[in-house]
């Protein structure tokens, strides 16, 4: 039985570390969306009502992940995770202290440019 019980808790960190994908980032995205909407016990058709979505769409997101991004804004409008969405890429990031310096010093541009070649 303890076998069993740590090779399961090894099962689900192991799912932590596997490699994202964005059909399995819908996937969960919509996932996570349908168990917001089942708790606040608001019906497909009335989450449709309400975010002007059609039903269809909603049932294609639910379903596959499959939504255009104005719809899943107003989804998200509609259960009230307006300001989380408003905060995707909201603050920068960045894995190596080099790719911090260059965000300070790019962080008042308004476009990148190609990285020039050194001779």
């Amino acid at each position: 039985m303890q076998i069993e019980s740590n090779s399961s808790n090894i099962l689900s960190v192991l799912d932590n570390f596997t490699l994202d994908n964005p059909d399995d980032i819908a996937r969960l995205v919509a996932k996570n969306f349908r168990k917001r909407r089942v708790e606040k016990n608001i019906t497909r058709q009335r989450i449709a009502e309400l975010s002007g979505v059609p039903l269809s769409t909603l049932a294609r997101f639910e379903q596959k992940g499959l939504i255009a991004f104005e719809s899943l804004i107003k989804l998200a409008m509609a259960l009230g995770y307006t300001s989380e969405l408003k905060d995707l890429f909201c603050a920068p990031k960045f894995d190596t202290m080099e790719e911090l310096d260059l965000i300070r010093q790019k962080s008042n541009d308004k476009r990148a440019y190609a990285k020039s070649k050194k001779r």
